[in-house]
């Protein structure tokens, strides 16, 4: 065989490779489903933003469960709530007409989300009261373009984001409190699925076509299992014949028992940080507020998390291979109130000299330290291995740090990111580092909360 004959041969086995795997298909059945890799880019940002933005806005008070809470579970702080403030008369709906989102700065909001450091952005197109939040045919008179804002949250939100170089995702709860055929088909067992083939999957349909997220943010699949949703088969097309087929990232909650078990990331349960290493990719999806994710009028400053307790979470987090998905509750005007915007830019600026040790990066050998507590590790590819990132929550009080994980050779260098110079170090006794700090001036401190320590030439 020719030389140009075994060259054309390669190629053609390349190209019929590539073609093969540009049209792989997946079946309506879970074996087949997690098969799918996740696409990199999600496993590389690591931060997103929650929005939490409804009907329940309005009144914000107790939760955005607050319809549910009155008048199914019958909470008398919110019966008290309805009595001293509302006619005896007033219904739920009644609220619709004041969810106006008069001062709603969609590019306002994308731009912050950017300040904050976030990737991604995850939006509440329908929550379990079901107003849809874009202008759905399968929600007549109860979506944002027909009553309360006369417009396209979702739509408006989308475009914004998308110009600031963030990716756009959607929440879409798959069932509703109070929607008649929803709960004719639990009274039948989820034997029938009247409410699945007239609301919900057109609805799902409808926000991919329509607004093409990249992130499919799915909830309320409450008792039902995944075959009454009809959950494999809409994942199949979404991964196979969707406008994002590519790109999309889903999560796990798509049927009863399903959860922590099937789909694309985990997220198990809300404020989901199980504090060690997984084995499948997995989302802590979180609140600012303790107790509630949407915003709460009387809400006072010590349910808020301070900036050293989001670090926290988020550090821990990423350090056992999770995203945080970190949510704030707009108010039914449109603004997202001071304390939580504060809160997103204080996160933004404690990446911007820290990012390094977040972005792109994967699990070490170790998540926490083995000697020193509150230190967490990350690390990252680099030219001659892995740079490993030592994270800490807490200033050494002496003048010496002592890790036992990281095992040092004759090339290890340690630097503190945000600050010029190496520190000088010598090898622990029993092993590991002890890293000696210099005195460094408040005005010179890189950060103002969580530091991070670059080590390279890490022999682990």
């Amino acid at each position: 065989m020719s030389k140009f004959c075994k060259i054309f041969r390669i190629i053609f086995v390349v190209q019929l490779l590539t073609d093969v795997s540009l049209t792989v298909r997946y079946d309506p059945n879970w074996k087949s489903l997690d098969s799918r890799p996740l696409p990199d880019w999600y496993d590389d940002a690591k931060l997103g933003i929650f929005i939490h933005w409804g009907v329940f806005s309005v009144p914000s008070f107790s939760s955005e469960w607050f319809w549910y809470d009155w008048k199914q579970r019958g909470l008398p702080g919110i019966i008290d709530f309805m009595q001293k403030n509302y006619p005896p008369d007033f219904t739920y709906p009644d609220f619709a007409p004041e969810f106006k989102a008069e001062f709603y700065s969609p590019i306002e909001w994308a731009s912050l989300f950017k300040q904050a450091g976030a990737k991604y952005v995850v939006l509440t197109s329908k929550h379990h009261e079901g107003f849809t939040n874009w202008p759905s045919k399968y929600s007549f008179n109860w979506n944002a373009n027909d009553t309360g804002p006369n417009r396209d949250l979702v739509g408006d939100l989308a475009d914004a984001v998308r110009d600031y170089s963030l990716k756009f995702g959607l929440y879409h709860s798959m069932f509703e409190w109070f929607n008649p055929l929803y709960k004719s088909d639990a009274a039948n067992g989820f034997k029938t699925q009247n409410f699945v083939k007239s609301k919900t999957m057109p609805e799902l349909y409808e926000i991919v076509q329509k607004y093409k997220p990249e992130v499919v943010w799915s909830d309320g699949d409450g008792d039902a299992p995944a075959e009454y949703w009809t959950s494999q088969e809409f994942l199949a097309w979404l991964y196979n014949d969707s406008p994002v087929k590519d790109t999309v990232v889903v999560n796990d909650r798509w049927g009863k028992n399903i959860s922590c078990h099937h789909g694309g990331f985990f997220t198990c349960a809300d404020r989901y940080n199980p504090g060690k290493l997984q084995t499948h990719k997995w989302e802590n999806a979180m609140t600012i507020d303790h107790y509630s994710w949407g915003y709460r009028r009387n809400a006072p400053l010590n349910n808020y998390l301070t900036i050293e307790e989001l670090l926290k979470t988020f550090i821990t987090t990423v350090s056992c291979g999770g995203n945080m998905l970190m949510n704030v509750g707009p108010t039914s005007y449109g603004r997202i109130v001071p304390i939580m915007e504060e809160r997103l830019k204080q996160m933004g600026e404690w990446l911007g000299v820290n990012g390094e040790a977040i972005y792109g990066t994967r699990p070490w050998s170790h998540q926490n330290d083995t000697v020193t507590k509150d230190v967490w590790y990350t690390k990252k590819k680099s030219s001659t291995g892995y740079t490993v990132y030592a994270i800490l929550l807490q200033w050494p009080k002496a003048g010496t740090l002592t890790l036992g994980a990281p095992q040092t050779t004759t090339a290890t260098v340690v630097s503190l990111l945000g600050y010029q110079g190496n520190f000088n170090w010598s090898k622990g006794p029993t092993g590991g580092i002890e890293i000696k700090f210099p005195l460094i001036g408040w005005n010179m401190m890189p950060c103002k909360w969580a530091w991070v320590l670059k080590l390279d030439g890490i022999s682990n």
